[in-house]
């Protein structure tokens, strides 16, 4: 069914699922990593299966310009500019945030891609939905880009979301080949469209394999009814209607963030550090640092069970350390 849907390539896939050996044996149990940030393109990340569903609609609809937006941060912003490029499209990118006096991180390469940035200090999204969020910058780039094609924040619509239904896929395969016959997969939350992802394709494809998303921003507003919605938008449209509702999202808001979004916490980066030196693996300060600090209290709490096989997705965003 997936197949029915366009697709632009941006990636090799499946990406590689790697056992973290000394990690393993700190926790008493197997962990791996799945590597999402080894696809796409400048510098890579999970955003590249979002945008190759994303990017072949907007061939389709005749556009060339792309709009969307992000935090300063933003790894979905980077990828967006990039992906454009390399198909013709001009990016332009929304911030709620003032221009900052330096670019820096992921900023500096969406200004060297060229894209056209528009910072309207709102002072972030906080207080709003995804949804109202979405809906305000589409009346913005009317107003300043003229025809374009919107792609949501995160890419946090079912038709992106479906890259996250073939990275189920992917999983399903790969942990069979393994001989797990369960596992936890372990998810930064940001928008959240990875994770309705997962949660649809596993459900269709694994159910012995169950997600969780932690939450990295104290972002939105009725965040998993958000989440659920899209995932299940995104069985609605593989015909298999399954419906999610908001207790049905395996999510841990709030309990991970620190101090806000894109702030750093204490306990993500001591987890980027024990990481880098255990597995020589690095990983950033917004997202899967937070993430993966989330994971190993969990799995050290007992809350993630005794012996259940973790799997950690990398998501990328290398480029959130140089900021």
């Amino acid at each position: 069914m997936i197949n029915r849907f366009p697709r632009i390539e941006l990636g090799h896939y499946p990406t590689p699922l790697e056992h973290l050996p000394r990690m393993s044996k700190a926790l008493r149990r197997p962990v791996y990593l799945k590597r999402d940030d080894q696809i796409g393109p400048a510098l890579g990340g999970n955003k590249a299966r979002k945008l190759e569903y994303l990017l072949a609609d907007a061939q389709r609809s005749g556009m060339h310009r792309v709009v969307t937006f992000g935090g300063l941060q933003s790894n979905h912003a980077r990828m967006t500019a990039a992906a454009a490029r390399i198909h013709g499209f001009e990016p332009h990118v929304f911030y709620f945030e003032r221009r900052p006096k330096r670019m820096t991180g992921n900023l500096q390469l969406v200004a060297l891609l060229g894209a056209k940035c528009y910072f309207v200090p709102f002072g972030g999204s906080g207080g709003m939905t995804i949804e109202q969020s979405n809906r305000l910058v589409r009346l913005l780039a009317r107003l300043f880009v003229g025809k374009h094609y919107f792609i949501p924040v995160g890419g946090h619509n079912w038709l992106g979301c479906l890259g996250y239904v073939r990275c189920a896929h992917e999983l399903a395969a790969q942990t069979h080949a393994l001989g797990l016959n369960e596992a936890r997969i372990i998810c930064a939350a940001g928008t959240g469209g990875t994770l309705a992802g997962l949660m649809a394709g596993l459900a269709l494809a694994a159910p012995q394999l169950t997600p969780l998303g932690i939450d990295v921003g104290k972002l939105w507003k009725t965040f998993p009814a958000s989440i659920a919605q899209v995932a299940s938008q995104i069985c609605q449209h593989l015909a298999t209607p399954k419906q999610f509702i908001a207790s049905d999202v395996p999510l841990i808001e709030k309990r991970y963030v620190g101090e806000g979004y894109a702030i750093p916490s204490h306990a993500g980066n001591t987890a980027i550090a024990r990481l880098a030196h255990m597995e020589g693996v690095v990983l950033d300060p917004i997202y899967t640092g937070k993430a993966f600090a989330g994971m190993l209290d969990l799995a050290e709490r007992g809350e993630l069970g005794r012996e259940t096989p973790l799997i950690f997705l990398h998501t990328g965003g290398s480029p959130g350390m140089f900021a």
